[in-house]
């Protein structure tokens, strides 16, 4: 399967349009850095004065020693050689070191900055774009856009100034012959204009084939298990070999491009050559030039032709680090649906109600929630139920504002939530799911993500409360036991105890239970239920419902079916009517009481 195929990827690539020119954009990236750009700059205006001196002199060199056999000359002009080749080289070591600290600095502003606004979007731009895409995005993209900076910033600037000494020297020498030079020019030209543009449409597609290659390799090593358990891998090997060979088409269709421009800037180059050996071998037969007048203009002309040949190459990196940058921009460029209003207040810690009032909301075009009406009091535990798509996930994510309500208003304490700030409001939030999110990390670590201001006290205590503390002491470094990704190297009851402990040291008084103990065996449920009560204790909690034992002890148990909310009440009052509920305990639940 192509990526560009899902609808998601498809959705996001086209994205909103970059408003400002690109290469003012690109330009933006080097301007905090003027100072070593500026230094770097002196570095190669000393370059390219060596060059267009090194071929200035090559008339006194010839016409002063080897002709006039001019002894004092001898003495002085190889000193004078070798001085311009001195400063030249001490020069190229600066414009070099400058430039690729620029160039590295921007790669890890410009990666800092694409990480930060990923963290400002909402989680609706993280469920229609691939993980892999947008790791492309900031490893493969950036380092093509540092290519371009460092490169051609470097080159544009240095070979530019060699240009215009060497330009200097030729009218100087024979201006004659420089017009011959210049009318075979613009043809070297053509393929710098004409193959840029292909590579850059090139570049981007081969973008797009590493992004897709991103993508399969974040899947199917996430998912290996799932690989080998349905004996997939030959079909994902095959899946990745298509990628591969895409990525790899692309990459010889750009290096097609980049080896054909050079040979055709030789052959055009030396059409002029042969020109201006012809021309000028007359002139000297016939008396009017020098040996060393000719050699030093044939010798600043073949100069010359290298920088024009080389910004035909600096063209092929600009072109591909356009062609990144404009996906680079494409995320930098999106906005977040869920921000901050303007005069947003600190929300003050639950202390009456949260109420959904009329609560709708859509994925896109489809309704998920319809009018939704319900408080939940301080400290209250609400239990919510309802079939496989009813709702309840989307629901209990709406309050921490992880989406927007498109309808109604959600308020604690009759403040609506939009009014706050959303570090004040997800502040009062604990969370803990059916999905163990952890990182490769600590133990430690990853209780004291619930607070990082937390002694290591409050991470025991937390861990005490969680039933955690026993079997984090067996493990081979306790506290400090690195646990692999997603805490692979922990059961799934002790990894859902970990979440717990980092909610529990969080001490949010709202509190959101997703089907925490689903995906559990009974002797890890057992444990985990304990956790969860500690934890439960004292907060204003929202389940959303799966155990039997926590629906029985919920203050209130709201029923959802089809978006809406179809009845409330408590667990033995909802037993005694033909409700949802009784439908729902008989069909999933009624075989855990029995057990």
């Amino acid at each position: 399967m192509n990526v560009e195929s899902c609808p998601r990827y498809s959705e996001f690539h086209r994205g909103e349009p970059i408003i400002m020119n690109i290469y003012q954009r690109m330009f933006l990236l080097i301007k905090p850095h003027w100072q070593r750009m500026a230094l770097a700059t002196a570095c190669m205006l000393g370059v390219a004065a060596c060059t267009a001196a090194s071929a200035y002199l090559i008339k006194p060199v010839l016409d002063e020693i080897f002709i006039d056999k001019n002894v004092n000359m001898l003495k002085i002009l190889p000193l004078v050689v070798l001085m311009i080749f001195l400063v030249k080289s001490l020069c190229a070591w600066g414009q070099g070191y400058l430039m690729s600290y620029v160039g590295n600095r921007i790669v890890v502003d410009l990666r800092q900055q694409l990480y930060d606004h990923l963290q400002r979007l909402s989680l609706s731009f993280f469920d229609k774009t691939p993980t892999g895409i947008l790791m492309s995005r900031i490893m493969n993209d950036v380092s093509q856009i540092q290519a371009a900076v460092r490169e051609c910033a470097t080159g544009i600037i240095r070979d530019a100034l060699s240009v215009v000494g060497l330009v200097g020297v030729v009218l100087y020498r024979d201006w004659q012959l420089a017009i011959i030079a210049i009318i075979i020019l613009p043809f070297a030209f053509f393929p710098i204009v004409k193959f840029g543009q292909m590579l850059r449409a090139i570049s981007t597609k081969g973008l797009e084939a590493m992004g897709d290659i991103s993508v399969i390799l974040h899947e199917t090593i996430g998912g290996n298990r799932i690989v080998k358990a349905f004996c997939m891998e030959d079909y994902e090997k095959k899946r990745f070999a298509r990628e591969n060979m895409l990525s790899f088409d692309y990459s010889m269709k750009a290096a097609w491009v980049n080896s054909l421009s050079p040979p055709l800037m030789e052959f055009f180059g030396g059409i002029g050559i042969v020109a201006i050996i012809w021309y000028g071998g007359y002139s000297v037969i016939s008396g009017v030039s020098t040996p060393g007048n000719f050699f030093s203009f044939l010798a600043a002309l073949i100069l010359l032709y290298e920088p024009i040949k080389r910004l035909s190459g600096m063209n092929m990196t600009l072109q591909q680090g356009i062609a990144a940058a404009y996906r680079v921009y494409e995320i930098l460029d999106t906005p977040s649906e869920i921000v901050d209003k303007p005069g947003a207040i600190t929300l003050s810690p639950i202390s009456r109600d949260l109420e959904f009032r009329h609560v709708s909301f859509h994925y896109g075009d489809e309704p998920v929630l319809k009018d939704i009406p319900f408080r939940v009091g301080a400290g209250e535990v609400i239990a919510i139920v309802g079939v496989s798509g009813a709702g309840k996930t989307t629901l209990v994510n709406l309050i921490p504002r992880f989406y927007e309500v498109t309808e109604g208003a959600i308020l604690i304490d009759g403040v609506d939530i939009r009014d706050a700030t959303i570090a004040s409001l997800r502040a009062q939030i604990g969370i803990v799911t059916q999905q163990t999110i952890l990182f490769n990390d600590t133990v430690r670590n990853n209780i004291a993500y619930g607070d990082i201001r937390k002694s290591e006290q409050d991470i025991i205590n937390a861990a005490r409360a969680a039933n955690a503390l026993d079997f984090v002491a067996k493990l081979h470094q306790g506290l400090d036991t690195v646990i692999g990704e997603q805490g692979v190297l922990l059961s799934g009851g002790e990894r859902q105890r970990i979440c717990i402990a980092r909610a529990l040291l969080k001490n949010a008084p709202i509190l959101i239970l997703d089907e925490a103990t689903s995906s559990l065996d009974s002797e890890s449920e057992l444990e985990v239920q304990k956790a969860l009560e500690n934890l439960m204790t004292g907060r204003t909690t929202l389940v959303i419902a799966h155990r039997l034992s926590t629906i029985k002890n919920a203050d209130r148990i709201v029923a959802l079916a089809d978006g809406h909310i179809v009845e409330e009440g408590r667990h033995d009052e909802l037993l005694r009517t033909n409700s949802e509920y009784r439908r729902l305990y008989e069909l999933q639940f009624a075989q855990y009481e029995a057990s």
